[in-house]
Parts: C-alpha cells; sequence; structure tokens
C-alpha cells in the first residue's frame, strides 16, 4: 500500500514531530540529478554546458529544518528499544531490501519539509539529488521501477522471439544474443536501483547503462564492419573493454563525478547514434527494412529528450525520468524487428555467397 506522505510519522510509530519554521534560503530553481541513461541524445550534451557542477545534495536536504528533524529522529528512535521495535514492527519486504530505521526518517522528514515549502508557496525541492516520491511498499520510485522492470520484460520477450526465429548460424546470432543478455542486466539493476537508492544501486545502474551504449557501438561495429573485417571488429572491441574499464575505476576509485559520466556517456552514444544513421542512409536503397532500424536510434535519442522536462512527480509518482523509461517500452519490439529481419537476411545473403554490405 502507498505509504503516508504529508505528515511526520505517528506518535504509535515513535517519531517525534519538530516545531514548523518557516524554511530558509528557498531557492527558485533546482538542479535536476544526473539519472542513469540508455541512449542518450544531444539533450544530454546541453545538460553538461550548462551545469558545471555535479550533484551531491539539493535544496530539501540542505534546509535546516530538514537536517534537524533527521538528527532528532535519529537520535529517538533509532537506538535502544525503540530501534528494537522499528525492526519487531518493520514488515519483511522492507528490510530485505534494505530500508533502514534512519531511511525511514530522513522519508518522514522529506515529506514534513515538503509541506513546509507547500505551505508558504514555494516550489517543491529535491532531496539528495532526486524529486519527492511517495513509496509503495519498497519501491523507492515506483513509477521508474516499474517502467524499467518492463522494459526489461519487453527486452526478455523480444529476445525468446529472436531466438526462436533465427537459426544460430546467422552470422549476427551469437552477438545480438550478448548484446540483450548486457540490456537485460541493465535493466535488472535499474529496477534495483528505483526500488532502493544505495551506493552500490547506483554504480551497478550507472555502469550497466555505460556497457550497453558501448556494447551497442560495438554491435554496429560488427554488423558494419566486422563481418567483412573480423580482426576491425575485435580490436574495437578491445578498446570499448578498455574504455569501460577505465571509465569504470576513474568513477570508482578517483571521484565519481555525475558531469563526467554524463559528458562520457553524451558522447559515446552521439557516436552510436550517426555511426547506425551513416549505415541506414548508405543501404536505403539494398535494404527494405532499414527504415526500422534509423527510426529506432532516432527514437531513444529524441525520447530522451523527455528528461529536460523535470518536474515535481505528478501524484508523487509520475516524474519525466519515468515518462522517459516508459516511453521506451515499444521501441524494443520495433528493434527486434529489425534484427529479426536483418540476420535472416545475413544468413540468406552467407547461403547464396553474395557480398554483405
Amino acid at each position: 500500500m502507498w505509504t503516508a506522505g504529508f505528515k511526520p510519522l505517528s506518535p504509535s510509530r515513535a517519531f517525534v514531530s519538530l516545531d514548523r519554521p518557516r524554511p530558509s534560503a528557498m531557492a527558485s530553481a533546482f538542479l535536476p540529478r544526473c539519472t542513469s541513461v540508455r541512449l542518450p541524445a544531444l539533450a544530454t550534451v546541453v545538460l553538461v554546458l550548462l551545469s558545471a557542477t555535479t550533484v551531491q545534495s539539493s535544496q530539501g536536504d540542505k534546509e535546516p529544518v530538514y537536517r534537524d528533524c533527521v538528527k532528532q529522529c535519529v537520535q529517538t528512535n533509532c537506538t535502544g528499544a525503540r530501534l528494537r521495535g522499528f525492526q519487531s514492527a518493520q514488515p519483511q519486504y522492507m528490510a530485505l531490501t534494505g530500508w533502514t530505521c534512519r531511511d525511514d526518517c530522513r522519508y518522514q522528514c522529506m515529506w514534513t519539509t515538503v509541506g513546509l515549502y507547500q505551505a508558504e508557496g514555494y516550489r517543491v525541492p529535491q532531496f539528495h539529488g532526486k524529486w519527492p516520491f511517495a513509496r509503495f511498499l519498497c519501491f523507492e520510485e515506483p513509477a521508474s521501477a516499474l517502467a524499467s522492470l518492463l522494459n526489461g520484460l519487453a527486452c526478455l520477450l523480444m529476445l525468446l522471439r529472436y531466438r526462436s526465429t533465427v537459426p544460430r548460424q546467422s552470422p549476427m546470432y551469437h552477438t545480438i544474443n550478448a548484446f540483450s543478455l548486457v540490456s537485460l542486466n541493465a535493466w535488472f539493476w535499474s529496477t534495483v536501483f528505483h526500488t532502493k537508492d544505495t551506493y552500490l544501486t547506483e554504480k551497478m545502474d550507472y555502469f550497466c547503462a555505460t556497457a550497453v551504449i558501448l556494447y551497442s557501438i560495438y554491435l554496429c561495429c560488427v554488423r558494419t564492419l566486422g563481418l567483412r573485417r573480423p580482426a576491425v571488429s575485435s580490436m574495437v572491441g578491445v578498446l570499448l573493454i578498455l574504455a569501460f574499464t577505465s571509465h569504470v575505476s576513474y568513477l570508482t576509485f578517483i571521484s565519481f563525478d555525475y558531469g563526467y559520466n554524463m559528458a562520457a556517456n553524451a558522447t559515446i552514444g552521439m557516436a552510436n547514434l550517426l555511426w547506425w544513421l551513416c549505415w541506414c542512409w548508405q543501404n536505403r536503397r539494398t535494404l527494405p527494412y532499414w527504415w526500422k532500424c534509423g527510426l529506432v536510434v532516432v527514437l531513444l535519442h529524441g525520447l530522451a529528450l523527455l528528461e529536460l522536462l523535470d518536474f515535481p512527480p505528478l501524484l508523487w509518482v509520475l516524474d519525466a525520468h519515468a515518462v522517459w523509461h516508459l516511453s521506451t517500452i515499444p521501441v524494443h519490439f520495433l528493434f527486434y524487428s529489425f534484427l529479426i529481419d536483418d540476420s535472416l537476411y545475413l544468413l540468406n545473403t552467407e547461403k547464396m555467397g553474395v557480398k554483405v554490405e
């Protein structure tokens, strides 16, 4: 069921309400968090140029009323007998997904602060780099979690259809299967991250998203060059692995820089877009299904523009990021339709001894 929204925990749950002072230093605009991307559009480049700093905190969690509320709640409710009472009353699914007493304090104090902002007529603030969302069961961002899950199911469904339609002898069969597994892994971690945002789930969401984009470049390389020159695609594959390793190492051991991560994903995403579009243009007269590929890459990058609509969640559930994820679900069906058509074409041309373009 939906958790309580606009009031602190009731006395029965041992939450200590604070006085309701006027929020200080209310900002009129808030910088959105750099959310994970699958195939970033030019919009992400624009956001990078507009944002010179990385986002690690937001207006809401900087407010003294929020900080004092969390501090007092934790001191009062998250130690000793009260903590044991919280743990014994906490639903098992909440404990299994990592929700702690401190997390509950932050959640309740977030809504207390939101209520103060609204009472004073200010814009709803972000907290810790994201908008306030109403939890559903254990899901921190229910709409985005559901959208990620549905994207993963769509990907899995079309992968099964691909395997049942395309013989294993097709030249691109194993490369496409590997790409699908990388994509499924990314959507799994996206679902986990939107269920509960932790240090680990955030990193896995970001890193797996980058892996999808890099593998998409490898997929394009194999299709456009590797079938005729396998050594070229192998060399590109090695370079992409090195790039991914360096990217993850920098973000893990040096600095988790949101701006750098966004810029890196935007750059490789645009390279992926241009490469596929060039191939589509070159084959528009010989491959009747070329338009499917062109439409997919344009849609994926165009739909990413939805992130620019960054707005407080409708009904505290549906924000621009969730809308973006929901909008990409149908694209899987068109993309795999292209992959099936192209794989069967490659298989037929190989049997006839025709040169692959």
